[in-house]
């Protein structure tokens, strides 16, 4: 799904809203593909009561043909051997059949590297480490043991998230793209992202994506708030800045979608604050 300005339209699984039901998971992907948006995307937090991403995306490459699936973010410092990633992220990549981007970041919860003992604190080199040894595992090199199985093109596509200086940078030194965490951010970190692409020698333009969120329908306004300033509890008084932001009525998903197009989002991905699979229904009607 693409507006007229041609930026491509994904959506969240559910998989992050409390209390989502397994049905209510598959039954979103189902309509997610028949309504003709770009990909199904899943968050990443472990101290939280969400289901595991790749695991989740699992369920949504069995039960659809077409739609991308994304990673927006993967906390990979967290993930333990890198080697462990790449067979998951690979597998997940050939039963989708070539279908799987994966999205990688840090994170900014330090509860959740206490929960898997990952050193919070040296998270950015770590996921540089992570990077640099997921091509080597998916090449074979340097050495000859190669874990299975091979990706369907090779690796799967690398989106990585943040906006720190060293996280825009590290787009241009690994990344097929870079995805915003938030609408306000994404013209700034763009512009960054394209120059770390400069300065790194790469060739084409990175792909540039950017998040948001939706409620629609009755009572939107108050889904997202109940479902954000508990998602996002652990900032404080900024979690009431983020529900706020949340899309709720359809003009502001045409409007938001219509700006990120001529601000030259290439896609912007929509995550729910309600599991009801009438949500997508809503969403692709909103988009006409």
């Amino acid at each position: 799904m693409a507006d007229s300005a041609g930026t491509r339209v994904g959506i969240g699984l559910p998989a992050a809203i409390p209390g989502a039901r397994p049905g209510q998971i598959v039954e979103w992907a189902r309509r997610s593909e028949a309504a003709g948006f770009a990909s199904l995307a899943t968050l990443d937090r472990l101290v939280y009561d969400n289901y595991e991403p790749l695991v989740t995306l699992g369920a949504a490459a069995a039960v659809t043909e077409r739609i991308g699936l994304g990673t927006y973010v993967l906390l990979a410092p967290n993930r333990g051997p890198s080697a462990l990633l790449a067979s998951q992220a690979a597998t997940l990549d050939r039963l989708s059949g070539g279908r799987f981007t994966l999205g990688l970041g840090v994170g900014t919860r330090p509860d959740d590297y206490r929960a898997t003992g990952a050193d919070f604190g040296r998270r950015g080199r770590r996921l540089d480490e992570v990077l640099t040894e997921l091509h080597e595992t998916w090449t074979g090199r340097p050495g000859p043991v190669r874990v299975g199985p091979a990706p369907s093109n090779g690796r799967p596509r690398i989106v990585l998230g943040g906006r720190s200086g060293p996280a825009l940078d590290r787009v241009g030194r690994f990344g097929d793209g870079w995805i915003a965490g938030s609408t306000g951010f994404f013209a700034e970190g763009a512009a960054a992202v394209r120059a770390a692409w400069r300065r790194h020698g790469r060739d084409g333009a990175p792909r540039l994506m950017a998040v948001a969120y939706f409620a629609l329908g009755e009572d939107g306004a108050r889904y997202a708030r109940e479902y954000l300033t508990d998602y996002y509890a652990f900032v404080g008084a900024g979690a009431a800045a983020v529900a706020d932001s949340a899309l709720t009525t359809p003009d502001a998903v045409r409007d938001t979608v219509a700006a990120m197009g001529e601000a030259g989002c290439d896609e912007l991905v929509l995550f729910p604050c309600r599991a009801e699979p009438a949500q997508v229904d809503l969403l692709a009607a909103a988009l006409g």
